[in-house]
């Protein structure tokens, strides 16, 4: 079976990878079918041949979980589409703390909308 796969390249903690159609068996460094193109996820740069690898998916090739998140967010010039993410993760003390400012923040719109409603009745 073949398969759509990252060989990895470069030094110790600075990888980049080639987009490669390989022999499901084969070791991950092994002779390619075909390269697709390249990806540096440090700089997010990317350049693969979209058309190409969807021909290959059409002719049953298998894309691992990342190359099909690639090909997926690619653009047709085989530039990576990033989108950073914009949720912030919190500890579990931040979303608490937070929380509770909401709820202060609500129980006093709240309060101030019922004096709004008190107070044209008493006049």
């Amino acid at each position: 079976m073949l398969k759509i796969r990252l060989k990895r390249l470069g030094a110790k903690k600075a990888p980049t990878y080639r987009v490669i159609v390989i022999n499901s068996t084969t070791k991950r460094e092994g002779r390619p079918v075909q390269e697709l193109g390249h990806y540096n996820p440090k700089t997010k740069e990317m350049k693969l041949d979209k058309a190409v690898a969807l021909d290959w998916v059409k002719k049953g090739a298998q894309p691992t979980e990342t190359v099909a998140y690639l090909i997926k967010n690619c653009n047709e010039d085989g530039t990576l589409n990033y989108v950073k993410k914009e949720t912030v993760k919190l500890s579990k003390k931040a979303q608490a703390k937070a929380q509770a400012e909401a709820e202060a923040k609500a129980a006093a719109e709240a309060e101030a909308a019922q004096a709004t409603e008190e107070a044209p009745a008493e006049a």
